[in-house]
C-alpha cells in the first residue's frame, strides 16, 4: 500500500466504498489522516465500523475538510456533493489526485498516463507489459481496475502505469505525468458532459497537468485526437509532442493479441511511450509477440473446428466494436445490449466483413432493422441462442464474435459477467477452450 505524510493529521471524507474508494481510506488512515466515509451499502460500511467515522458527506459540515474523495462513477455534473462541498471550499478529488499529493514520498519514479475512448486498456497493459519484459520495476493501475494507492510503492526507478478515463481526469488536478497519452476521442459518457466539447475538454486536462517539457503522444486516427494535440504543441518545445504513425510500426502479422488497425495504433502508441522511457527495439519488439491480451478485449477464447471465437465484450459503444469488425474478414456478430445511441454508424464501413449478424438484448429489434437491408440477421434475443445459431452457421475460417457495441446491464452484471457467459456457452457447445 502506499502512504504519505502528505496526508496526516488532515482530514478526509471519501464517498463510495468499491474497489478504489476502500483503497483511498486505508491508505488515508495508515497516513494518519481522519476519516469520514459513506456508501449506500451497509455492507461496505461495516467493514470500516470503529476505524473511521460512518457518515454522509452530505449530511455533515464539510468546513475544515481537506478533500472529499469520490469515485469516478459519481456524477459530477447530477449529484450534490459538488455544489455542498464547492459551498464549503473543499476540493472534490479522487484516488489518482491522492496518488499525485503522494509521489513526494516515493522513491524516483516516472509516471506514464493513457487516456481515449477505445484501446487504453489494452495499450496501458501493453506498456506494462513491454517495460515487464524489459525487466523495468512497473506497477499498472487507474481505470483498467487496479486501484494504484492499494499496490506496494516502487524502487528507485520504476515506472507507474495508468489508466485514466475522464471522470478520474475531472477528479484530478496535479498528476503531472511523466508521460501522457491520447488514443483517440469518438462521443462517449456524454450525459456527463456539456456536449462532446466537453468530454474533449476534459480528456485534454491530462496535458494541461503536465510541465512544458514532460512528453504528450497522441494517436493520428481522428481529427479531435489531432486538434488536441495540436493545442499541446503550441505550449511546448520541440520533441516534447508525439504523434504517433502506425503505418511506420511493421511486424504486425506476428503479435497474435495485437490484430487489427486499432491495435495497430494501440502498439505504436505503446512503442513510442517505451522509447520514451528508454526501451530499445530490442527490448520491446519479441514483448509484443509474448503479449496475451486483456480479457473481454478481442480475447481469443476457443478455436474449435476450423472456427475461432473472439471475446469482445468490453466494446460498449459503436465506435469501440468497429476496430474489432475491421480486423477479421469473416464474422459471426453477436451484437446488442443496453444502447448507448440509436446507431451503427461507426461499425458500417466494414459490415463487409460480417457474413452474419445475431442481434441480443435490449438494442436487438432496433439493430435488427438496421443490418437486415445488408446482411443475413437472426434475432436471436439472448446470448445462449446467439451463440449457438453462429456455431451451426460457422464454417472453417470463419470466426463467432461477440463485440455487442452495447453496455451489459440489461442482461448482465457488468460486461465482465456478459463476456464470462459468452466463454462459458463457447466451451460448454463446443468442448472446451482447445478442441478441434
Amino acid at each position: 500500500m502506499i502512504v504519505s505524510s502528505a496526508f496526516a493529521g488532515k482530514r478526509y471524507a471519501v464517498l463510495g466504498l468499491a474497489r478504489s474508494g476502500l483503497t483511498s481510506v486505508e491508505t488515508l488512515l495508515a497516513s494518519g489522516a481522519q476519516v469520514t466515509a459513506w456508501d449506500n451499502r451497509e455492507e461496505a460500511r461495516a467493514t470500516l465500523e470503529g476505524r473511521a467515522t460512518i457518515a454522509d458527506p452530505l449530511t455533515i459540515d464539510l468546513a475544515g475538510f481537506d478533500g472529499v474523495v469520490v469515485s469516478p462513477g459519481v456524477p459530477l455534473n447530477r449529484h450534490p456533493i459538488a455544489d455542498y462541498a464547492r459551498a464549503a471550499g473543499v476540493p472534490v478529488i479522487g484516488d489518482i489526485e491522492l496518488f499525485a499529493q503522494a509521489r513526494g514520498d516515493l522513491p524516483a519514479h516516472r509516471v506514464v498516463a493513457i487516456t481515449g475512448t477505445n484501446g487504453k486498456s489494452t495499450t496501458t497493459a501493453l506498456v506494462h507489459h513491454l517495460c515487464k519484459s524489459a525487466s523495468l520495476p512497473v506497477r499498472m493501475g487507474g481505470n483498467i481496475g487496479l486501484p494504484v494507492l492499494g499496490q506496494e510503492p516502487l524502487p528507485a526507478g520504476g515506472v507507474y502505469v495508468l489508466e485514466l478515463s475522464s471522470y478520474q481526469i475531472d477528479l484530478t488536478y496535479g498528476l503531472a505525468a511523466d508521460v501522457a497519452a491520447l488514443i483517440n476521442l469518438s462521443p462517449d459518457h456524454l450525459d456527463r458532459y456539456d456536449g462532446f466539447a466537453g468530454y474533449a475538454a476534459s480528456k485534454a486536462r491530462l496535458f494541461a497537468m503536465q510541465r512544458a517539457d514532460q512528453h504528450a503522444v497522441f494517436g493520428c486516427g481522428d481529427p479531435h485526437t489531432l486538434r488536441i494535440a495540436e493545442d499541446v504543441a503550441a505550449g511546448r518545445s520541440a520533441g516534447f509532442v508525439h504523434v504517433v504513425d502506425p503505418a511506420a510500426l511493421a511486424g504486425q502479422a506476428d503479435w497474435p493479441s495485437l490484430q487489427g488497425p486499432h491495435n495497430l495504433q494501440n502498439a505504436a502508441i505503446a512503442v513510442e511511450i517505451a522509447r520514451l522511457l528508454g526501451l530499445n527495439e530490442s527490448q520491446w519488439r519479441p514483448a509484443l509477440r509474448s503479449f496475451k491480451g486483456l480479457p473481454h478485449r478481442m480475447e481469443r477464447v476457443a478455436e474449435a473446428r476450423g472456427v475461432l471465437f473472439i471475446n469482445d465484450s468490453k466494446a460498449t459503444n459503436p465506435a469501440s466494436t468497429a476496430p474489432a469488425l475491421a480486423a477479421f474478414p469473416r464474422i459471426h456478430w453477436i451484437v446488442g445490449g443496453l444502447p448507448k445511441g440509436d446507431d451503427l454508424d461507426e461499425c458500417a464501413p466494414f459490415f463487409d466483413h460480417v457474413v452474419a449478424a445475431y442481434t441480443i438484448g435490449e438494442a436487438g429489434p432496433r439493430f435488427a432493422e438496421i443490418l437486415e437491408p445488408v446482411m443475413p440477421v437472426s434475432r436471436s434475443e439472448m446470448l445462449c441462442d446467439a451463440v449457438s445459431q453462429a456455431i451451426a452457421a460457422a464454417r472453417p475460417g470463419d470466426v463467432v464474435m461477440l463485440s455487442p457495441a452495447c453496455a451489459s446491464f440489461d442482461q448482465f452484471r457488468d460486461f465482465e459477467a456478459r463476456g464470462d457467459a459468452f466463454r462459458q456457452i463457447v466451451e460448454a457447445l463446443t468442448g472446451g477452450p482447445g478442441e478441434g
